[in-house]
């Protein structure tokens, strides 16, 4: 039973270093970070309703995945064909575009879900001043 717990623990370790590399290495990852925070520090602030939360955090968690799933593709295809090869590239290609895909329909899921909310509370504090 120790055994199986220790081999969960060297696994969560393994996909922390994973989160830590993405982070370090790609500066994309940055771009993510910045945006990952200004969405959920905006949410918080707007008091959004549960089922808003839902999707922005399920959104949020697709551009993730999509940018540490072409790190991934990137870094083997690299390992596998250090030398240039059409279809690396065009695996390396399209791996980046899921993720300008995922990141492009981020965008406008946050501007349906933020936008109204964002506005009516910004013409609030501009109507209270």
């Amino acid at each position: 039973m120790l055994v199986y717990y220790k081999s969960r623990l060297i696994s969560f370790r393994n996909a922390f270093a994973g989160i830590g590399y993405v982070l370090r290495t790609q500066k994309n990852s940055w771009i993510h970070t910045a945006v990952t925070i200004f969405v959920l520090v905006t949410s918080f602030w707007l008091k959004l309703p549960t089922t808003h939360w839902a999707i922005l955090i399920l959104t949020i968690s697709i551009v993730w995945v999509a940018e540490m799933i072409n790190t991934s593709i990137e870094t083997l295809i690299d390992l596998l064909s250090p030398q240039y090869h059409p279809a690396a590239k065009i695996g390396k290609d399209v791996s980046a575009g899921a993720v300008l895909i995922a990141a492009i329909f981020s965008v406008i899921v946050g501007v349906l879900v933020l936008g109204i909310p964002l506005i009516q509370k910004l013409s609030t504090l501009a109507v209270s001043r």
